[in-house]
C-alpha cells in the first residue's frame, strides 16, 4: 500500500471522529466509532499492504529487518494538520496487523471534554499524588493531558512527563515541559522517575503505574513535596486501592496504607459512554478527594469499603460516585437510561435513584 493511501484512511478516520483504526490482512480498515467497530468501504488489505504499512509506521527501511525484528511494536507518529496516533504493530496468526489510537493535535479543555469543574481545583494542587484510572480507551491520557495543559497556562512550573509512548505533544507556555519516552529516551518508568527527581521538577506525570517499584517511587516523589500524576488500569476508586496495595508484600501493606493516607490527594475514575444522540462519547467520572475521614478509611482495611459512602455524602466538596454522576447525566439528557444502567455497578439502585420520569 502506498503511504498516500494510508494517509487517506487515517484522515478519513479523524474526520469521522474515530477513536481507533484497525488494520489487518484480509479485512478492510475498521474504525471504532462511538465504541462500535465499523468496516469502511475499502478493498481487503493484503500481506504486501500490511508490510508496507508496518515499514512506514515503524520507520524500518528493510523488509527483512522488519520481519526479523518486529513481533510487537509500540510507538507514535504525527500526520501534520491531521492528528497524532499511538501505534501498535503486531503479528497475529503469522501475519502483521496494526491498531492506531487517534490523539488530537490540540489538547482540549476540561469544558470541551465534559469533565467535572472540580478538575480545575485539582490541577491547582501543589504536592501529593493524583491518580486517573479506567480501562483502556476510557480517556485517562486525555484527562491527564488536559490537566497538564491547564497547569501549563496558569502556573510557572517544570513538568516532567514519562510516557510509553509520548502521546500529546505540549508547547511551553508559562511552564517548561520535558517529555521523555520509555524506550527511546529512558529504559523504564522507574529509572526515568528516579532521574526526574534530579531534574528540578515541580510536577511529574507518569503514563502508567505498572508495578511496585513505580508506585513506590511515585510516593517517594510525593513525599518530597512534588505533585505526581499518573494513570492506572482500574475501573473505580475501591479497586484502585486494591491494585495499589496488591503490588506490595503482605508485611508492607499497612505501611503503604499509611503512606497513601498521607500523600494521595485525588482519584478520578473514568468511563466513556455514548451520548443520547449516539454521536459522541462523554465521560462519567468517579471522584475521590482525600480528607481526614478518607485518610482514616485508607489506613484501616476494615473501613476502606466505606469510602464510596463518604464520597456520596461529600458532593459539595467535589466528590461523586459513578452512580451519582450517571443519575445526573440521565436527568440532564446527556445519556440514556439504558446506557447509564449498562455502565453502573448497581443498575437497579441507579434506576431507583432517578427522580425524573420518562427515561
Amino acid at each position: 500500500m502506498a503511504k498516500i493511501n494510508l494517509k487517506t484512511i487515517l484522515t478519513f478516520a479523524v474526520q469521522k471522529n474515530a477513536s481507533d483504526i484497525h488494520l489487518q490482512v484480509g479485512e478492510p480498515p475498521v474504525l471504532r466509532l462511538q465504541g462500535e467497530l465499523i468496516h469502511i468501504k475499502h478493498p481487503p488489505l493484503t500481506d504486501e499492504d500490511m508490510l508496507s504499512i508496518g515499514l512506514y509506521l515503524t520507520g524500518i527501511k528493510e523488509p527483512e529487518t522488519f520481519r526479523k525484528e518486529v513481533r510487537e511494536y509500540d510507538g507514535s507518529f504525527q500526520l501534520d494538520d491531521v492528528s497524532r496516533f499511538r501505534v501498535n504493530v503486531f503479528r497475529q496468526n503469522g501475519k502483521y496487523a496494526a491498531v492506531l489510537r487517534v490523539i488530537p493535535l490540540e489538547v482540549r479543555s476540561f469544558t470541551e471534554l465534559n469533565l467535572p469543574p472540580v478538575l480545575n481545583q485539582i490541577s491547582d494542587l501543589r504536592c501529593g499524588l493524583i491518580l486517573v484510572t479506567g480501562a483502556t480507551g476510557m480517556g485517562k491520557s486525555t484527562t491527564l493531558a488536559a490537566m497538564i495543559n491547564h497547569i501549563n497556562h496558569t502556573r510557572h512550573c517544570h513538568i516532567v512527563t514519562i510516557e510509553d509512548p509520548i502521546e500529546f505533544l505540549f508547547k511551553n507556555k508559562n511552564s517548561i515541559i520535558s517529555q521523555r519516552e520509555v524506550g527511546s529516551d529512558t529504559d523504564s518508568f522507574n529509572m526515568a522517575l528516579r532521574a526526574a527527581l534530579r531534574q528540578d521538577p515541580d510536577i511529574i506525570m507518569v503514563g502508567e503505574l505498572r508495578d511496585l517499584q513505580t508506585v513506590d517511587t511515585c510516593l517517594k516523589a510525593a513525599e518530597t513535596g512534588h505533585l505526581v500524576m499518573g494513570s492506572i488500569h482500574t475501573p473505580d476508586v475501591l479497586r484502585t486501592f486494591g491494585r495499589l496495595i496488591g503490588f506490595f508484600p503482605t508485611e508492607e501493606q499497612q505501611n503503604l496504607r499509611q503512606r497513601l493516607s498521607e500523600n494521595l490527594m485525588v482519584i478520578i475514575s473514568m468511563k466513556l459512554l455514548v451520548n443520547k444522540e449516539g454521536t459522541l462519547l462523554v465521560p462519567a467520572c468517579e471522584v475521590l478527594i482525600v480528607n481526614k475521614t478518607i485518610e482514616i478509611c485508607i489506613k484501616n482495611p476494615e473501613k476502606t469499603v466505606e469510602i464510596p459512602k463518604y464520597m456520596e455524602k461529600n458532593k459539595d466538596l467535589g466528590m461523586q460516585t459513578f452512580d451519582q454522576h450517571l443519575v445526573e447525566m440521565v436527568e440532564s439528557n446527556k445519556i440514556s437510561l439504558a446506557e447509564a444502567k449498562s455502565a453502573s455497578f448497581h443498575p437497579d439502585q441507579l434506576e431507583r435513584n432517578l427522580t425524573i420520569v420518562g427515561h
